[in-house]
């Protein structure tokens, strides 16, 4: 769990005095880091270590459903062709005023390439996606859907998009708390939200394993800390702690270190079994807005580094340098160089300082936390999760019934406000009369 630490934190100022942390060091938020983490940025460039998964650019209509109040769903039954059997048996056109009110109440009219586009993918993907917008997933939102993810046809999705506070904060606040860089001139990040190019991901539904899922985080190119994602105690974790964090250390030095273009994030991994390949799940900046789970923030951006190796040195050596916890000794660097360099009476001189230095680097490993058996996080006395997004129980038993009770309870709540507003009306016209 996350170590205790001291609230009399100082930083140095100018002058070299010491003075009490009042925030967070935080770097500047600048609106590229942002950009970089929406799933639409990233996942081009690693798509092969990720979840199958398709991006549905989203138009300015669709956004304006998504940002208006009110729950309303496309039809449930799709329009027959003109060819088919029954023609004339089921036609719509027997009730001409039933159709106009149909087509009325129907939101996809003004982003119909939209609605297709993910119909098709759902159909493509196996019948059942995982709906995610640029940074966040609907998750607060799966009392909508029976407390699961897993969506099976395009009023699912709504239902959960339109629902989430997460994806609100995705198109209202996304660049909350951001500066702007006067050194950035990248083309590709918007000044602005309304210039955000959004996307809808549809990941293929596939049942995760919670306890194999972790989040890492990346300072100055460092992986410094590395933690389970699902706040539960799994006995078997601890005997695959040094494997785990051998993996994901690997992985990140291979596909991530020197591609993802900021210095310092956060990622989120899944390692299923046999438990021999990472796969990347998702980018969170590094900022406050990411939950550090295990952690405090505080931690995080004090915590040490490892220690520093050229490149040039590590190459006399002709093997990769990072330390690990178990395993055969390994020679540094700096050490195999000046025993090259140096005189002979010079190594023996300083072969006592050489060698405490060799050890620390390594046994220098990146923290990996995880919920033990006697933490409270293992039990479920806590609050629930999300449960500050969740709504009152009329709605929720509504949401159990499918669209289409969910249509008629907003049906009855708009005829209820209605009736209330004009009996406001009726008794404002009495006292003035």
């Amino acid at each position: 769990m996350s170590g205790a630490v001291s609230a009399d934190v100082f930083e140095s100022d100018a002058g070299g005095s010491t003075q009490p942390l009042t925030e967070l060091p935080f770097p500047p938020l600048t609106k590229a880091h942002i950009i970089h983490c929406s799933y639409h940025y990233w996942h081009p460039k690693y798509r092969t270590i990720t979840p199958k998964a398709r991006l549905i650019p989203l138009s300015r209509p669709f956004l304006d459903y998504l940002r208006a109040d009110g729950i309303i769903l496309p039809p449930e039954n799709e329009p027959r062709g003109e060819d088919s059997d029954d023609e004339g048996f089921f036609s719509s056109t027997d009730n001409p005023d039933e159709q106009d009110e149909e087509e009325d109440d129907d939101p996809s009219r003004e982003w119909h390439d939209v609605h297709e586009a993910i119909k098709a993918t759902i159909a493509e993907l196996g019948g059942k996606v995982v709906p995610k917008l640029n940074w966040s997933a609907p998750k607060d939102a799966t009392w909508m859907t029976a407390n699961t993810m897993e969506c099976r046809d395009p009023n699912d999705i709504y239902l959960l998009l339109k629902s989430s506070d997460f994806v609100t904060h995705d198109l209202e606040h996304a660049y909350d708390d951001t500066v702007d860089d006067p050194t950035d001139d990248d083309e590709e990040v918007p000044k602005t939200i309304a210039d955000i190019p959004y996307h809808l991901a549809l990941r293929k539904y596939v049942l995760l394993n919670p306890s194999v899922e972790f989040r890492c985080f990346v300072r100055r190119r460092k992986l410094i800390a590395i933690c389970q994602r699902d706040l539960n105690h799994f006995d078997f974790l601890s005997n695959m702690q040094d494997k785990l964090r051998d993996s994901i250390q690997d992985f990140f030095d291979a596909k991530l270190k020197n591609t993802f273009p900021d210095e310092s994030f956060a990622f989120d991994v899944y390692i299923p079994p046999p438990h021999d390949r990472v796969w990347l799940i998702d980018v969170n900046p590094w900022a406050q807005r990411t939950d550090p789970l295990l952690f405090s923030w505080l931690e995080l951006l004090t915590m040490p580094e490892p220690p520093e190796v050229s490149q040039e040195s590590a190459q006399i050596i002709s093997i990769p340098f990072r330390p690990r916890a178990s395993g055969p000794p390994t020679v540094s660097a700096s050490s195999a160089a000046q025993k090259e360099t140096e005189p002979e009476v010079a190594e023996e001189e300083s072969e006592g300082e050489e060698s405490e230095e060799e050890a620390d680097e390594e046994l220098w490993v990146p923290e990996f936390r995880l919920v033990k058996k006697d933490d409270p996080e293992a039990y479920s006395f806590t609050t629930p999760q999300y449960s500050a997004h969740k709504l009152p129980r009329d709605v929720v038993d509504a949401s159990q019934g499918g669209p289409g009770a969910l249509r008629e309870f907003a049906d009855n709540w708009k005829e209820m406000l209605a009736k209330r507003q004009q009996e406001d009306e009726n008794a404002s016209d009495s006292e003035q009369d």
